[in-house]
């Protein structure tokens, strides 16, 4: 069974991965037109791994920020993470204390939102599974960052073919995925009208944690269905 359940996640996480891949060169390439060595982009990628933080890094690195001020900006868009980390806790209680430390390692945001609807479904969250849904995204990303990095020159200006809004759309994506949840769409107006308006008078990259921020507190506000006052069976599943 275990060995079933991390091929399982292999295959639910190959299409992200699939998507994801792109942006991963795009870092490589962009890291090295900003000064840092080939062996520094794939470690950045390696240690850090979370692509919005890694390209707020890289740009405040080629204006010479102090770094407090990078980790600073870093935490700031990594915040979510550390809602995504209490939202999944109940799901991985099970998991041993060095699992939960590769687990949180890896807890990036298509991870957070597979876990989330694997619960939802009723099936377990296992160890196996998990790692092998976050190791076919983690390891894949290592490589293209490399490749990036080192034949980046060859793709110009990113804007010029568009890869500049794959990111936007990967997100939008994972937003998407969860539709069908209660007060989804007053829960992302808020959110995204509050980091818009964030972004133009507070600046990057805060508006990200306020527009999370101020999503999350109308959610708290707003009432659930009474199927979600209910505890969940196996049966409300089917």
């Amino acid at each position: 069974m275990t060995k079933d359940d991390f091929w399982q996640g292999v295959r639910g996480g190959f299409p992200v991965m699939v998507s994801a891949a792109p942006f991963g060169a795009l870092f490589g390439a962009l890291a090295v037109d900003n000064g840092f060595s080939v062996f520094d982009a794939v470690f950045m990628s390696a240690t850090v791994y979370a692509g919005a933080s890694q390209m707020v890094g890289l740009e405040l690195f080629g204006h010479n920020v102090q770094p407090w001020l990078i980790i600073l900006s870093i935490f700031a868009v990594n915040f979510r993470h550390i809602l995504y980390s209490a939202s999944i806790a109940r799901h991985i209680r099970h998991f041993s204390g060095l699992q939960k430390f590769f687990a949180f390692f890896l807890l990036v945001d298509p991870q957070y939102a597979e876990t989330e609807k694997r619960a939802e479904r009723g099936e377990p969250v296992t160890f196996a599974w998990y790692l092998g849904f976050g190791l076919v995204i983690y390891l894949p990303w290592q490589l293209m960052t490399l490749l990036g990095a080192i034949f980046g020159q060859m793709i110009g200006d990113p804007k010029a073919i568009g890869l500049d809004v794959l990111l936007p759309i990967y997100f939008m994506g994972l937003v998407l995925g969860f539709r069908k949840r209660d007060n989804w769409l007053p829960v992302v107006a808020v959110s995204s009208v509050a980091s818009i308006a964030a972004m133009h008078f507070v600046g990057s990259p805060w508006h990200v944690s306020i527009g999370a921020i101020a999503g999350i507190l109308l959610a708290a506000c707003m009432p659930l269905s009474k199927r979600h006052e209910e505890p969940v069976t196996l049966e409300h599943e089917v």
